[in-house]
Formats: structure tokens, C-alpha cells, sequence
């Protein structure tokens, strides 16, 4: 039995450390809201209230990390854009906050939650070889916060670039559905399930696959009038109406590491 901590039991982490525990880990898990500790115990996780900010960590951080040997961080940036100038460097200062307290920590490998926006509009075929390129500050703040991490010689740290985030509960179509003249029509659509990202995460810890960087986007790319058009048929929601000009965007985020590497083999009727 391995001993994990999760910083972050939201969307993804509270359905991971389920599956964990399922598979007979011990699993430390972190909220910010004090409300979500109860359930965090009667999903049998280790409740922790631990609060990040770019100006410093909660001492509870500290009992948090104690005994795991590995730490899974994920955190989105929440950077809206609307104060520039205030949210440049926040996401990566609170890396930095919590970088010696892993240090001092028992956790020796380390798997950090990141995103393809680090690749910005590369406009070709992306691999885990393509040369970051963000062109968003939550994108630009990932890709630092991830050097910070990588760099770190005290810990061994794979990184894993998640698509756009689907789930039952979670579907861009619902944001789409009844709008019009919708750019980019034939742009690829590069998404991952829920189910898949949870998969993955496992088969990452299980087959030890540390000092990695992965790209996690099922291999499947229809495009986006294709692909929203029979998801919002299918959930009998309102059609999303494209504009008629056709985009430069051809955007496709290869899965070839991952399934060679992992041998992992996504479930695409989730899409």
C-alpha cells in the first residue's frame, strides 16, 4: 500500500482518490472549503483543509504531506483576465510556496496536473517534442510552475498535459449549444474524459513512468461543427450554429506517447 496525497479533491481529484483507495492506497486529500472535509471522510480520504496563496501555504500543509511517498498536485490557475497585472506570477508563486515544504516532505515523485494550453495555437500536429508556445497567462504561469517543479532534484516530477476536461456533469456543448456564428467550425475538437484522466493518473503511478511529460488527449478529433452539432442532437439541447468562414486552426494533439508508452487504450464512447 502507498501512502498519496492529492492536493486539490475537486472535479478530478475526489473522483481519483476514490479509485486509489479502491485499489488499496491510503490517500491524503485537500480542500479549501471547510464544508467539503465531511466529504471527503465518508469517501474513506484522509481530510485536510490546506489553503495555497501566492503570499504563503496553511501550516496544516505540513501534516498533509506526512508519510506520502507521492504528491499529486492539481490546482487549476483560476487566472479570469481580468487583472493582469495583479495575477501575473500568482499560480507560480504558490508553486514556490509549497516547493520546500515537498522538500522536506517524505513525497519523492510528484505529478503535476498541467494543460495544453501550454502549446498555445500551434497550428500542426503536437507532440510532447513541440515547443511550448502560450499565448494565455494561466498557460504561460503552467508552463513555469512546471519548470519549477521539473528542475526541483529533491523529487522526480511527470507532467501531464490534459485537453479540454469533459465529464457527465462537464461538457463545453452546454456552454455552446443555441449560440451562433461560432468561430473556428473545422478546428479539431482535443478533449479528454473524465474516465480517462483518472485512468491515466493510475497507470502513471502504477507503472512508475517518473521525469515524464505526457500529453493526454484522446485520439479522437472531429470537428468542432461536427462533434457539437450530434453531442448537443444526442443530449437534446439546442444546436450550436458555426459561422461559414473555415479556420486556419488544424490543431491535433498527438496520443501516440501515451499509448505506446502507457500501453493505455482510451474508452472513446465517453466522446
Amino acid at each position: 500500500m502507498t501512502q498519496i496525497s492529492i492536493l486539490g479533491c475537486g472535479w478530478l481529484g475526489l473522483p481519483l482518490a476514490k479509485k486509489l483507495i479502491e485499489k488499496g492506497h491510503s490517500v491524503n486529500g485537500s480542500t479549501t472549503s471547510e464544508n467539503k472535509l465531511s466529504i471527503l471522510a465518508e469517501a474513506a480520504i484522509h481530510p485536510f483543509l490546506v489553503t495555497l496563496e501566492s503570499e504563503g501555504i496553511s501550516e496544516s500543509i505540513t501534516d498533509f504531506l506526512t508519510k506520502s511517498e507521492i504528491l499529486i498536485i492539481d490546482i487549476p490557475p483560476k487566472l479570469r483576465g481580468n487583472n493582469p497585472d495583479t495575477e501575473k506570477k500568482v499560480f507560480v508563486a504558490k508553486i514556490e510556496n509549497l516547493i520546500p515544504f515537498i522538500e522536506q516532505s517524505t513525497a519523492k515523485k510528484v505529478l503535476f496536473v498541467s494543460s495544453t494550453s501550454v502549446y498555445g495555437n500551434e497550428n500542426n500536429i503536437i507532440t510532447e517534442q513541440t515547443t511550448p508556445n502560450p499565448d494565455t497567462e494561466s498557460g504561460k504561469q503552467l508552463l513555469s510552475a512546471e519548470a519549477l517543479l521539473q528542475k526541483n532534484k529533491h523529487f522526480e516530477t511527470t507532467i501531464l498535459r490534459f485537453g479540454g476536461l469533459i465529464g457527465e456533469d462537464r461538457h463545453p456543448v452546454k456552454t455552446l449549444s443555441g449560440k451562433e456564428n461560432l468561430e473556428n467550425p473545422d478546428a479539431p475538437v482535443n478533449l479528454i474524459h473524465q474516465t480517462d484522466c483518472i485512468g491515466l493518473i493510475y497507470e502513471i503511478l502504477y507503472q512508475s513512468k517518473w521525469g515524464e511529460i505526457f500529453n493526454a488527449v484522446a485520439p479522437f478529433h472531429p470537428s468542432r461543427e461536427i462533434y457539437y452539432t450530434e453531442k448537443a442532437t444526442a443530449l437534446n439541447l439546442p444546436l450550436p450554429k458555426f459561422s461559414p468562414e473555415q479556420s486556419q486552426i488544424k490543431r491535433i494533439v498527438s496520443s501516440e506517447k501515451i499509448e505506446n508508452s502507457l500501453k493505455y487504450q482510451f474508452d472513446l464512447k465517453n466522446y
